[in-house]
């Protein structure tokens, strides 16, 4: 959404930002890289946000990128890591030494965030060192999705967005990256990784 931020709390951390859309403030909760991201009070911003809705509450996510908006999906598919736990790994890690630490199966870097003991940062390791896919670079241990980009993030978002798991849309994507190879399209990716989700 397109806002004005009206006020932000507990920016030391991840904490939570008032958005004003139209007229309507909007309580966000963020990571404290979305927080800094977002600039000062009283200034334009573009916030990607995820809801949470329970039986009791209702709880609006916001996200300076998309990219953090995947990551924090990705996160909490892994069983014991809620919303608080997946934004205090957004608040204490670089998306980029996520990915490093993912890739090389480095628990105790995960382990650095708030809330995450080591158990915990061993199942997210253990985890999502396969699932993290396309979502910033990172397919297994394939380095020569590395340097790709654009494309690929948004075919995983594309994919998340009618419904597949994030783990399930980063594989059916680097399986399709594969074969259709460097250049390929959006759509082509898009479509040849419904293909492969579906068998």
């Amino acid at each position: 959404m397109i806002a004005k931020l009206t006020g932000r709390l507990d920016s030391s951390g991840a904490g939570h930002a008032v958005i004003d859309v139209g007229g309507v403030g909007y309580l966000v909760e963020a990571s404290a890289r979305t927080l800094d991201a977002l600039g000062a009070v009283g200034s334009d911003v573009t916030i990607h946000t995820e809801m949470l809705v329970g039986e009791d509450f209702l709880r609006l996510l916001g996200f300076a990128r998309a990219e953090e908006r995947d990551w924090f999906r990705l996160l909490t598919s892994v069983q014991g890591v809620g919303a608080k736990v997946a934004l205090a790994i957004l608040s204490a890690l670089e998306i980029g030494d996520l990915q490093r630490a993912l890739a090389s199966s480095d628990s105790a870097m995960i382990a650095r965030a708030n809330g995450v003991g080591p158990k915990l940062a061993q199942r997210i390791a253990h985890e999502l060192k396969d699932k993290a896919g396309t979502l910033g670079g990172i397919v297994g241990s394939n380095p020569s999705l590395a340097t790709k980009g654009g494309p690929l993030s948004d075919a995983v978002t594309a994919l998340t967005g009618l419904g597949f798991k994030p783990g399930e849309a980063s594989t059916a994507v680097a399986a399709a990256s594969e074969v259709l190879g460097a250049d390929a399209s959006l759509d082509a990716l898009v479509r040849a990784a419904l293909k492969k989700a579906a068998k």
